[in-house]
């Protein structure tokens, strides 16, 4: 029989021996600035370096992911088994990736990619608003920024925040006439797709668009409530309710980047993930990129202490990885209760959060080094540059690397004092500088090498982080798939606007006072 998260909820990590014995392991191996470790996996390099390790660590890796049942859990999350627990659901997202993939699948992509051969033949739309948030949203920015950096001859704008000034940024100056408005959101409920798409609705009409409908596309894993709304069925394209949101760049919701930057980036994207996917299904665990980097993030969290984890890519066209990865982790592993429903017992989902280098190391990196708190680095660079300024390149190179190092190695109080006492200074100066200089190195960091930033290596990047975490909540037997924290927020929302709107009387909704307070004056000033 499989064992399944909810057949056998997972024992607290602190009731485990092999817990236990991971923990004195780590504490018996230190980072060591001689011994390489490199992990290779479908072109992509994995130096885990700047990690603890010994032999020792290894195998008590290898027999706590068995007393968690990791390779029967696996199996099953990539075979469309139950994996979301607490939703009773499938998190299936490689099937979306598979080369040949469900006929369900594929004849939704096949439709998608009809969609834009006939757009694009026809050259139409010129303007593309997407409106979306969350995994609806940063996907798609994330491949367009990264292949269309330079630009494409369709201007595409991104609207997620129910701000009003997010709206009215998407349209402005935009030709109505030439405008395709794509609608994303899995249930089609999403209050802030849903509103920005009405403003944007009215907008195409306002303009004299006789049908606006016409021009509107909806993503979604409720095609009915969609063409309930407006949309022409032949618009919808159709999500799966196996399918998280934070994983739906996968699904139709390219649709976007295809019309951006071209289909080919989607097919390369949907490849370097699947290869990925065939990565972590077979290599052993010591050569296997996602389990690795995965226990190097249970090593940092829930043994040393660290409570973020810093992504620098050191590739300007990855500035959305950033954000990317944020929601992937953080809505995957921002939890604290089990399986089984009691505390997980050690720390869990670090703070995610950094910008591309160089500029991150005018920004915080004085904060990495010498802070007294730190945190992990993951630096992602490619090898191979697509512009022809070898300089900036190794410019950047180098910069990335001597980061990295510093972190690593760091520097003592001595050679910091022959620095001080080399550039001339009086002995009392150079001693009392020196203490300002010091950097206390042993700072882990992964450096995830990319041979060149294609659709492919993207791709296999993503998939290298889904991975990843979905083998930490395996470790620390935390349900990856789900959301409720966020839902909660929501709910209370809902209450709110109608109190605001004065068609809920807030003397009802048992507020604190603080919320009671603001939700009066916010009333009043919107004339309730």
């Amino acid at each position: 029989m499989p064992v399944t998260t909810s057949d056998c909820p997972p024992l607290p990590l602190p009731q485990l021996p092999e817990w236990a014995a991971f923990v004195a392991a780590v504490k018996a191996a230190p980072i060591r600035v001689d011994d390489l470790r490199l992990v290779t996996a479908t072109g992509l390099q994995l130096d885990l370096s700047g990690q603890s390790q010994s032999p020792a660590l290894h195998a008590c890796t290898e027999a706590l992911l068995n007393t968690r049942h990791f390779d029967s859990l696996r199996k099953q999350l990539l075979a469309g088994k139950i994996a979301n627990a607490t939703e009773n659901r499938a998190a299936w997202h490689t099937a979306l990736r598979e080369p040949a993939a469900i006929a369900e699948v594929a004849a939704e992509r096949q439709r998608m990619n009809e969609f834009i051969r006939r757009a694009d033949s026809e050259r139409r739309w010129r303007n593309i608003v997407h409106i979306g948030i969350g995994g609806s949203d940063w996907g798609v920015r994330l491949a367009v920024s990264a292949f269309g950096y330079a630009g494409t001859w369709r201007n595409v704008r991104f609207v997620a925040n129910i701000d009003g000034h997010a709206i009215a940024g998407g349209l402005a100056g935009l030709d109505p006439r030439d405008t395709l408005i794509v609608l994303a959101s899995k249930s089609f409920t999403t209050a802030e797709t849903l509103q920005n798409g009405q403003r944007a609705v009215e907008w195409l009409s306002a303009a004299g668009i006789e049908d606006p409908y016409k021009q509107v596309v909806a993503i979604t894993a409720k095609p009915d409530v969609a063409q309930a709304w407006g949309v022409p069925e032949a618009h919808v394209f159709k999500l799966w309710d196996w399918v998280g949101g934070r994983f739906s760049v996968w699904s139709s919701v390219s649709l976007t980047t295809a019309l951006a930057v071209g289909s080919d980036v989607v097919a390369g994207m949907l490849a370097g993930a699947a290869a990925m996917d065939t990565h972590f299904a077979q290599a052993p665990v010591a050569e296997n990129a996602p389990i690795q980097m995965a226990v190097a993030g249970i090593i940092n969290r829930s043994v040393l202490g660290y409570g973020s984890l810093n992504i620098a890519p050191y590739d300007f066209r990855l500035a959305n990885l950033v954000p990317y990865i944020q929601q992937l982790e953080m809505e995957s592993l921002g939890k604290s209760t089990g399986l089984d429903g009691n505390p997980v017992g050690v720390p869990t989902g670090p703070a995610v959060w950094g910008m591309p280098g160089t500029d991150a190391q005018h920004t915080f990196f004085q904060w990495l080094h010498q802070g007294s708190d730190g945190a992990p680095v993951d630096f992602i660079i490619t090898q191979e540059a697509d512009h022809g300024w070898s300089e900036h390149h190794k410019s950047l190179l180098a910069n990335c690397l001597a980061q990295r190092e510093a972190l690593l190695k760091g520097k003592t109080y001595e050679a910091a004092l022959a620095e001080c006492l080399a550039e001339g200074m009086p002995q009392e100066k150079a001693q009392w500088l020196a203490r300002h200089r010091i950097h206390p190195g042993g700072r882990p960091s992964n450096l995830i090498v990319l041979p060149k930033l294609t659709p492919y290596t993207l791709g296999a990047l993503l998939a290298l982080y889904e991975h990843k975490v979905f083998v930490q909540g395996v470790i620390w037997g935390i349900n990856p798939f789900d959301q409720w924290g966020v839902e909660y927020g929501k709910v209370l929302a809902k209450g709110i606007v109608k109190e605001l709107s004065g068609t809920q009387d807030s003397a009802q909704s048992h507020h604190d006072a603080s919320t009671a307070h603001w939700v009066q004056v916010f009333a009043r000033s919107l004339g309730q």
